[in-house]
């Protein structure tokens, strides 16, 4: 039996991994389709394409289409935050750059989740966990180069950057319960649809349509990447993880999403890849390998 759970671990591990380097590529990838419309007609199609999208996953996996009563008002509550997240996410990379928001966003979530989890739970950090949310610290201020001017760090879109950390920390906390109302992987589907409907009476119907008359491939083939890859299988999977992790362990991985925008930002976009970028992937997947590493035998 703990030869099973040891191997189930080791897949949950891999899958998240694997969802946070989709996490990371979904940055460039938003920037380019950001550049064809306003921030919420952006936001309506892809989650339009993403609840198009769950929709066969969640039958081939099975998962019932119903349930409990109870989730209906977090589930209200999810999409609101997640209809946000989004939109400050595509605001942000209109005016902003994909590298630098998501080192930001992906450096400041697990931190801002984890405190959010330690005055919830009136907990305190093991001594492990202490050390990688320094690490962490230490990674998103290498990241962000915070001995360079203010100016430099909160212009072009950094605050909508902020914001968003802060917003989906909260919605970690929400998603964490999501398999108390029954499938997690339900609940994400449900989701999806609120935040496309939650979206529909603020969009400017002719900057949509003048969206829709200008997609080209190219902007096609990034809103089904970062609605497929991103969206319905990454982010679901998180969602999933979130219920058997705990919203602190499943967001410590985000930290390994800094170096994965940034290395596909320069890639893709041409963004300057520095040393400093390297230097802050490196301490944030060493947060990780302490926040999750067995408590110390005393």
């Amino acid at each position: 039996m703990n030869a099973q759970n040891n191997i189930s671990k080791k897949i949950l591990f891999i899958g998240i991994v694997f969802s946070m380097f989709m996490w990371g590529l979904s940055w460039p990838s938003g920037k380019v389709a950001a550049a064809y419309g306003d921030p919420i007609s952006i936001v309506l199609i892809r989650y339009a394409v993403v609840f198009l999208s769950s929709l066969p996953i969640v039958f081939f996996m099975k998962a019932p289409l119903t349930m409990n009563k109870k989730g209906l008002l977090p589930l209200i509550g999810a999409g609101l935050l997640l209809s946000i997240y989004t939109f400050l996410f595509f605001y942000g990379l209109k005016n902003g750059l994909a590298g630098a928001g998501g080192v930001l966003v992906t450096t400041m979530n697990p931190i801002m989740a984890y405190g959010i989890g330690l005055v919830i739970n009136r907990n305190k950090p093991s001594r492990n966990e202490t050390i990688g949310l320094i690490l962490g610290v230490l990674a998103g201020a290498t990241l962000l180069k915070v001995w360079g001017s203010t100016d430099e760090l909160f212009s072009s879109g950094n605050l909508y950057f902020l914001l968003a950390a802060f917003v989906w920390a909260v919605l970690s906390r929400i998603t964490s319960k999501a398999s108390t109302y029954g499938s997690s992987m339900t609940f994400s589907l449900w989701m999806y649809l609120a935040t496309a409907l939650i979206m529909l009476p603020l969009v400017d119907y002719s900057s949509l349509k003048e969206t829709l008359v200008i997609a080209d491939g190219y902007f096609w083939w990034n809103i089904f990447f970062s609605a497929v890859f991103a969206t319905s299988l990454a982010t679901t999977y998180y969602f999933y993880a979130t219920t058997t992790l705990g919203p602190e362990k499943a967001s410590s991985f985000i930290f390994l999403v800094p170096v994965s925008a940034a290395v596909s930002s320069w890639f893709f976009l041409g963004e300057a890849l520095q040393i400093h970028t390297i230097i802050g992937g490196v301490l944030g997947i060493a947060a990780v390998y302490m926040i999750n590493r067995k408590k110390e035998i005393v």
